[in-house]
């Protein structure tokens, strides 16, 4: 479908991301997986690119993009079906903690190596026992002088063998009230006391390096701290509108791929003398997907207008998150089918596609969660 969002400037943009990731993605995607973990050197790449926030603007070092352009990286990382390599969660979910929440020293400090790939990050917030529920985090920060000493352990948590800064949700306060004394702080990698655990092996995704972290009596500066004491609730949830908004533009590009990738093989594929596009079975499944993905489209790239533009759009974006994974799920299961017994094969794209959409209703608040936001949102 026509789509009206990007300018000129944003299309030499895009051709610059999709001629990068065909020379130094694709060609290292297989090791990748094998070794769960995407090269260092890469993000340096990366950086170099322009790729990494590419909406920071110039007076905070960076390439003084917009939003779009980070969409942009979204979406040609789609259609190379690179899931592990988390550009979004880097530029567009950790970074702006930095960008919104820190003082000017702490954007000289840390910014410019986020922007050239010096500086891999990560968030965490998911403990081994809560996920979606950010109010029963139990990791603790206690201040003693200049520093924070912080104990607790998480989990599954993405770019956590590379990241060099971690942003952690920890208690801090002593306030009975959960949303009241829960604080973020940006956690060095060479931090004493920063233990990374295992690295996770996943359904899917399998060039991402998930682990465990833990912290023990890690010690980092006051400074360290991003924001007001208390307030990490406050801002996380200003936050998690990106970071949803985020996930359901990755769900309707691969959506969109896995489409394209489908309508090619069953033109191909003869079963019966003829090519399997010419079964109406097969006609109808991709005429109710094409449906699904214009459908996405059209609400999605409004919702990226609006966000832009400042819109409070919680429950819109809670809507996206919950619409477009669930989306992509139908849309890759039924075009895995067309495929047979190859659809079932690692060395087709969507087999990968088909496991690593199955997390997408599990990342940025299960899609139960959005209901649950949704519902509030309507006033019931």
């Amino acid at each position: 479908m026509k789509r009206n969002l990007f300018s000129p400037e944003h299309d030499l943009f895009r051709a610059t991301a999709r001629e990068f990731f065909a020379r130094e993605v694709v060609p290292h995607q297989e090791r990748w997986m094998e070794e769960g973990i995407v090269d260092r050197e890469t993000w340096r790449k990366a950086g170099a690119a322009g790729l990494l926030c590419p909406w920071l603007p110039e007076e905070l070092g960076g390439p003084g993009g917009d939003f779009l352009h980070s969409v942009i990286v979204m979406e040609e990382l789609a259609k190379v079906h690179e899931s592990g390599f988390a550009l979004p969660l880097h530029s567009d979910i950790v970074v702006p903690y930095i960008v919104s929440f820190g003082t000017d020293e702490q954007k000289k400090q840390w910014l410019p190596g986020c922007v050239s790939g010096d500086l891999v990050t990560a968030i965490a917030m998911t403990e081994p026992g809560t996920g979606s529920d950010l109010a029963s985090i139990a990791t603790t920060a206690r201040r003693e002088g200049d520093e924070y000493v912080i104990n607790g352990a998480k989990t599954f948590i993405s770019n956590g063998i590379l990241c060099d800064l971690c942003v952690v949700a920890a208690r801090s306060e002593s306030s009975d009230n959960p949303h009241q004394n829960l604080s973020l702080f940006v956690v060095e990698g060479h931090r004493p006391g920063f233990v990374r655990g295992k690295k996770l092996k996943k359904a899917g995704m399998y060039s991402q390096d998930t682990s465990e972290l833990f912290f023990e009596e890690c010690r980092i500066p006051a400074d360290n701290i991003l924001g007001s004491p208390g307030a990490g609730f406050l801002m996380l949830m200003q936050k998690l509108q990106q970071e949803r908004l985020v996930v359901a533009i990755g769900s309707q590009a691969g959506a969109e791929v896995v489409l394209a990738d489908t309508l090619a093989y069953v033109n191909e594929r003869k079963a019966f003398g003829r090519p399997i596009s010419k079964f109406q079975n097969t006609q109808f499944k991709l005429a109710e997907c094409a449906t699904e993905v214009e459908v996405g489209r059209a609400f999605l790239d409004r919702l990226i207008a609006e966000h832009m533009a400042g819109e409070y759009l919680v429950k819109e974006c809670s809507m996206a998150k919950l619409w477009q994974t669930e989306m992509l799920g139908r849309v890759v299961d039924a075009c895995l089918q067309m495929f047979g017994g190859y659809g079932y094969m690692l060395e087709y794209p969507i087999s990968r596609a088909y496991m690593d959409a199955r997390v997408q209703r599990i990342f940025a608040g299960t899609n139960e969660v959005m209901k649950i936001i949704i519902a509030k949102q309507m006033g019931l």
